[in-house]
């Protein structure tokens, strides 16, 4: 069963009384139940993504381009990405309804990549999925830019 697909995965959670959210291309299953995923270091919602915190992942359907241009724009400490966002909470992992895949998942490993970036590497492992088989995954190549 795939989880998720190199195309537009939203990785959100809540923390702090605020909602953190992005869109994610750069992630893979490296395991049964175990994701890594590569998260710019000008991100936001990187900053903010500690080991053990809950985070939710949701591996966008292809009629959910909006969604992922929404959380792909703006940083989320001054521009709420949740407004007008069908949306669940799970224990601080956030969710996205009508997408293909969805994970509850713990962080449990971070590393910085060196260079010129230091961009975050964020391991998870998967606590909880559900995937729509009727759907196809929201593929890059399909979104308009």
């Amino acid at each position: 069963m795939d989880l998720v697909n190199l195309g537009a995965n939203v990785v959100a959670l809540e923390k702090n009384n605020h909602k953190y959210g992005m869109t994610c291309a750069w992630l893979t299953m490296v395991g049964a139940d175990e994701i890594v995923m590569l998260i710019g270091s000008q991100s936001d919602t990187g900053h903010h993504i500690e080991i053990n915190d809950i985070v939710g992942i949701s591996s966008l359907a292809n009629d959910q381009e909006d969604v992922a241009l929404n959380f792909g724009d703006h940083h989320s400490s001054i521009y709420d990405k949740f407004i007008n966002q069908k949306y669940y909470l799970d224990e601080g992992a956030i969710l996205i309804e009508g997408a293909k895949g969805q994970m509850k998942c713990q962080v449990f490993d971070i590393q910085r990549v060196k260079g010129n970036n230091e961009d975050f590497l964020i391991f998870v492992k998967v606590l909880k999925s559900k995937i729509d088989d009727s759907k196809k995954f929201l593929l890059r190549e399909n979104m308009v830019d």
